[in-house]
């Protein structure tokens, strides 16, 4: 408001207006709904592979050998890469998907590599010596041991992916996408526009990163109460 421009820099009021344009509208939460849909669709992926493949990794060395090069690989290409290689390959409409699991990807797997790692190879002697059964050895051994380094890897990956999905959405514009809203703003010089999506992507990924972490504490606190009983 002190600046008094509003293409330099949109004041509160233009922001709140914009959102109040928008929000009515069924095209606002149709974008927010394929935006989000992919975002967390790549993240759920990413969540799934890497874990399995920290699993894969940590049956023996030549797996290991294997697969954590080109994993930890990801993390040093530049996302950009990435994203003019999905649109040379793919419709732009996976470029979100893409482009989000392949940033959480080498997060969750490092984080549940290392949780394997730190597993106590003495309970998991005493429970072979006590004849524990292997679903009930996974659950009070293995799993209890691994899930905090998966949360901590989600708490870092969930706001990556939407930055990254977003970043990804702003290049490759697929329809209907908040990335495409992003880009039209900047054409039409819409900085209350801009401010009004921002804040739209801060409150989603905020959402579902309270969801998905409140659950993984929920179930880790459910283990850890069966256990003890």
């Amino acid at each position: 408001m002190a600046v008094g421009n509003g293409i330099l820099l949109a004041s509160p009021a233009d922001v709140v207006v914009a959102f109040a344009e928008n929000a009515p509208t069924a095209s606002f939460w149709a974008t927010v709904a394929y935006s989000a849909a992919r975002i967390i669709g790549g993240f759920l992926i990413a969540a799934v592979l890497g874990t399995g493949l920290a699993w894969l990794a940590s049956l023996n060395r030549w797996l290991d050998a294997l697969i954590s090069p080109p994993v930890r690989a990801i993390r040093s290409v530049p996302v950009v890469s990435f994203i003019v290689l999905v649109l040379i390959w793919a419709d732009s409409s996976w470029l979100s998907v893409t482009i989000s699991g392949l940033m959480v990807l080498p997060i969750v797997f490092a984080n549940v590599e290392e949780g394997i790692k730190r597993r106590n190879p003495g309970l998991e002697e005493l429970a072979q010596v006590f004849a524990m059964p292997a679903g009930r050895r996974w659950l009070a051994i293995k799993l209890p041991t691994v899930l905090p380094f998966f949360i901590a890897a989600c708490r870092a990956g969930l706001g990556l992916a939407w930055k990254a999905g977003i970043s990804a959405e702003v290049i490759g514009l697929p329809d209907g996408s908040i990335g495409e809203r992003l880009y039209q703003a900047k054409l039409f010089l819409a900085t209350g526009d801009l401010f009004c999506w921002t804040a739209v992507i801060v409150a989603c990924s905020f959402v579902f990163e309270k969801l998905v972490l409140r659950g993984l504490a929920a179930f880790e606190s459910s283990l850890t109460r069966g256990y003890t009983k």
